[in-house]
């Protein structure tokens, strides 16, 4: 039976990450030389922890699918990055941004995780600093900083609509001064598909070759999976094509419980779906509402050009309700209003499922060159997408599946709950509660490879001085290798007539429109036959071409969608258990009369984390109770 320890140390919120960090044990560096740690992903978190355990002298092994870690999925986070530096005198402080992320995640996040992440996102900045990532500054030659939704203070560190390409490439840069130094090993191509566990322990992986098809053990004294969310089970999101849950879904079918399946971030600035042959959504960052401002016709079914329709005859629809926040509200509540506008039948562009994103304020009032400056790639991209000139004709949104808050339970030292076994950033639940706010992300994967994993897996290091280095020949790393040979062996036996692709988009089909932005009982209930019977489906008609033995794209695809059955299967399970609204989880029996989430903090201020029973057995419901002694619970509001 596992149970739930978070181990959240005691004391003042403000003193809990300093004093832990005085009581935790350590390593000495000839003892680190003996000691090997497997890093599984090389976005910001994998290569910042890759980089930084290095550094200190640990033996590192570093995976990721791609052939070079600069093609990480870290690259697309375009708006900023998060720190309390109180550059601009606005009133920002730590204690700001932690409430400012408790608030936005609706109340449904661990308050020592979220307050550590805030301290330590201004080592974070100093840091990239440090390594020459080029934030935008100012006239006097001190960094900048712009808003982003959620707040009502300027501490996003912004490098124009590049930052997360930016401070990749200077993470990128700290991890190869690593791998010359030969303290960092560098494994690219290669797929983790199984997680593997000795004695209770994670001693390795098994991973394939995605270029020669060879099935690899890699062992270790621990394992660190950086290996982001599970935002593509939606099929068309904003997420890189490639992004996957196979590697955490691996380590939940091995013991690791699943926490907060359903949280998954609408976020409401996705250029709309154009075509049915798209195969991806491409983001445009939240940053552009600092500037731009959203509305819709007031009439229904108005098709007029934008620049047609008078000022007096449109909504501002966000400045109407939310007049606080305005155009600045969290991802959850714009990506809901827009849906409400569009489904009222206000939306615009040939299928009414978009709505107006417009600078023609900004550009009269600041004029064209400084909104160039500031956001002139994101404009270049955005034409080049659309045909459309965003500097004389409003740019046209709506919300898209993003980023996902739920993931690998993991206690105060990112542990998961195989002893041995950590996930950081995106992979793990800990930071966001039920909504992120945005230029978090970056902030949170930096702080959680950079200064916070290299203290925590030490204490857990020192154990494991005396234990030689792990042997791959043991039986449970013929067990896992046989066990994935198999399951590749019986997806290749089906030889059906369907691709991977094609039963990935009807998945994501059935997951958006009864798991997405609104959620119901009923449509939960009708998802989850459908998703069954498609599944059930799948294992009859899925084809593969091709050899196992090879480079075998279509192979690495079935195995990627037969997990987002499963995972699929636990956000239904999960959004079905909650009955009650909150941030990204939007039960439409649980709203406010306003339409706002309705949060039923008596019975559901708890983290569900979820453990794994065997395929098609229903899994089991563990409840970390959330207890907020340092803020308090209250209606979550930004009018």
């Amino acid at each position: 039976m596992i149970k739930l320890d978070s181990k959240i140390p005691g004391g003042p919120i403000a003193d809990k990450w300093s004093n832990y960090k005085n009581s935790l044990r350590l390593v000495n560096p000839a003892n680190k030389k003996k000691l090997e740690i497997i890093v599984v992903g090389t976005g910001l978190a994998g290569a910042s922890a890759a980089s930084a355990l290095g550094e200190l002298g640990y033996n590192v092994k570093v995976f990721c699918f791609q052939d070079s870690p600069r093609r990480a999925h870290s690259v697309a986070a375009q708006g900023g990055i998060n720190a309390a530096k109180n550059y601009k005198n606005d009133g920002d402080s730590i204690y700001r941004l932690f409430y400012d992320m408790i608030k936005g995640g609706d109340y449904r996040a661990r308050e020592a995780n979220v307050y550590r992440a805030a301290e330590v996102s201004n080592e974070v900045i100093d840091h990239f600093t440090a390594l020459g990532v080029p934030f935008a500054r100012d006239y006097g030659g001190m960094l900048d900083n712009r808003s982003f939704g959620g707040v009502q203070v300027s501490r996003t560190f912004y490098a124009k609509g590049q930052t997360g390409q930016q401070c990749l490439l200077g993470t990128y840069s700290s991890l190869n001064r690593q791998i010359a130094k030969g303290r960092v090993k560098m494994f690219p191509r290669r797929d983790m598909l199984d997680v593997v566990v000795i004695d209770g322990k994670a001693r390795g992986i098994i991973t394939r070759n995605l270029v020669t098809g060879e099935i690899e053990r890699h062992g270790a004294h621990a394992v660190v999976l950086a290996t982001g969310g599970y935002g593509t089970v939606f099929y068309l999101s904003t997420l890189a094509l490639g992004s996957n849950a196979t590697a955490a879904w691996s380590a939940h079918k091995k013991g690791a419980l699943f926490a907060n399946p359903s949280f998954i971030q609408i976020h409401p600035t996705s250029i709309p779906v154009l075509n049915d042959y798209q195969c991806k959504l491409t983001l445009m960052s939240e940053s552009l509402r600092n500037d731009g401002r959203v509305w819709v016709p007031k009439e229904k079914g108005d098709k007029r050009h934008p620049s047609q329709i008078p000022e007096g005859e449109r909504d501002y629809y966000l400045e109407r309700r939310y007049p606080t926040f305005g155009n600045l509200v969290p991802r959850d509540v714009a990506s809901r209003a827009a849906k409400e506008r569009c489904d009222a039948g206000y939306g615009v562009g040939d299928t009414g499922l978009s709505v107006y994103l417009d600078f023609k304020d900004a550009i009269a009032k600041q004029g064209q060159k400084a909104i160039q400056d500031k956001y002139g790639n994101l404009f270049e991209m955005y034409e080049k997408i659309t045909g459309t000139n965003p500097y004389t004709e409003p740019m046209r949104i709506y919300p898209a599946g993003h980023y996902t808050m739920g993931g690998l339970w993991v206690d105060y030292n990112l542990m998961t709950t195989i002893p041995g076994l950590y996930a950081i950033g995106e992979s793990n639940f800990s930071d966001h509660g039920a909504n992120r706010l945005g230029a978090s992300s970056l902030m949170q994967c930096s702080g959680d490879g950079y200064f916070i994993l290299p203290y925590t897996i030490g204490d857990y290091m020192a154990d494991e001085i005396r234990v030689p280095k792990t042997d791959t020949s043991h039986p449970e790393f013929e067990k896992a290798e046989k066990g994935v040979k198999d399951r590749i062996e019986r997806l290749i036996a089906v030889n059906g007539t369907q691709t991977a692709s094609s039963f990935h988009k009807r998945l994501g089909k059935i997951l958006w429109d009864h798991c997405g932005m609104f959620r119901n009982a009923q449509g939960l209930q009708k998802g989850l036959e459908l998703l069954n019977e498609l599944e059930e489906e799948f294992w009859k008609e899925i084809k593969i071409p091709g050899s196992k033995e090879e480079m075998n794209q279509e192979l690495e695809k079935a195995i990627k969608v037969a997990d987002y059955f499963e995972v699929g299967r636990l956000m239904i399970e999960d959004a079905l258990a909650r009955n009650e609204s909150c941030g990204a989880h939007f039960r439409e029996e649980y709203q406010t009369e306003q339409g706002e989430a309705r949060r039923d903090d008596a019975n559901y201020s708890y983290v569900s984390a979820w453990e794994y029973q065997g395929h098609g057995k229903k899994p089991l419901l563990h409840k970390e109770p959330l207890k907020f002694e340092f803020v308090e619970l209250k209606e979550r509001s930004y009018k």
